[in-house]
């Protein structure tokens, strides 16, 4: 099973991590989603995320920009994270995902880690 979490604004993907008014979560099995729900975790910095989100069980994040610090502690929790994705609606980025359609973009990656 996949727990797949996405920082939402206004109804689409959140341009930073920690800046977003709630996370969409899906539970996916066998190539489908199986559960949708909408979390907001109740954390003092922005470097606990990474841990709420492994109590979460969560396994893959989906993100536009995000601290390089982050990246690390993503990587530590052995979180996948799409980097630089479109700000697009929940709904077409989970779409992109199961469809294996959903890639990080380097430029952004670049532009954050340096």
């Amino acid at each position: 099973m996949k727990r797949v979490a996405i920082p939402i604004v206004d109804g689409k993907l959140s341009e930073y991590f920690g800046g977003c008014s709630y996370y969409e979560i899906f539970e996916i099995e066998e190539g489908k989603v199986q559960q949708r729900k909408i979390e907001m975790p109740e954390v003092s910095s922005v470097s606990e995320l990474p841990l709420w989100l492994e109590k979460q069980h969560i396994t893959d994040v989906i993100v536009y920009k995000v601290n390089k610090n982050i990246i690390t502690l993503f990587a530590s929790k052995k979180v996948n994270l799409f980097v630089g994705v479109p700000q697009n609606s929940s709904d077409k980025l989970i779409d992109d995902y199961l469809n294996g359609n959903l890639e990080s973009d380097k430029n952004i990656i670049i532009e954050i880690t340096n």
